[in-house]
């Protein structure tokens, strides 16, 4: 039993050191009214393209002006008529940071209500077989729309 409270007492003091190590780093995000943020979203692929199966990595749209401040982390934002199934009040936001001026726009992306998209394959733009020692890897460029 003492074994066991010694090994206990060791692992509570480890958890702890590495909590506060991690609490220096945290920070909340709050934003103000009329600040300009981007809307996270994540892109899913189909049920099944090119057999793979899963999603892609979340990305970050278009910037939007926050119009009120809702709860702690929730804010309603200014958001283009293309955008209405969205819920204007999110809370998935990212800080603009440098002039709005320089930042390129992008096509249109179609965003459902679970703040997601389809990706579409566009075209093949190359295509490679790697030799191993007993087999061959084939590998394929693919052009996504909405990349």
């Amino acid at each position: 039993m003492e074994k066991v409270k010694i090994i206990k007492d060791r692992l509570k003091t480890a958890q702890s050191r590495q909590e506060s190590y991690s609490d220096v780093r945290r920070r909340d995000l709050e934003f103000k009214e009329d600040d300009w943020v981007f809307l996270k979203v994540s892109p899913m692929k189909g049920i099944m393209l090119f057999g793979k199966k899963g999603k892609l990595s979340p990305k970050y749209v278009e910037p939007y002006r926050i119009i009120q401040r809702i709860g702690q982390v929730a804010y309603k934002l200014e958001l283009p008529p293309e955008m209405s199934l969205v819920h204007p009040i999110v809370s998935m936001l990212k800080k603009v940071v440098g002039d709005l001026s320089t930042i390129v726009p992008v096509e249109t992306i179609e965003v459902n209500e679970e703040l997601s998209y389809e990706e579409v394959p566009v075209a093949i733009l190359d295509r490679q077989v790697w030799k191993l020692r007993n087999k061959e890897i084939a590998s394929v460029k693919v052009l996504w729309r909405n990349q």
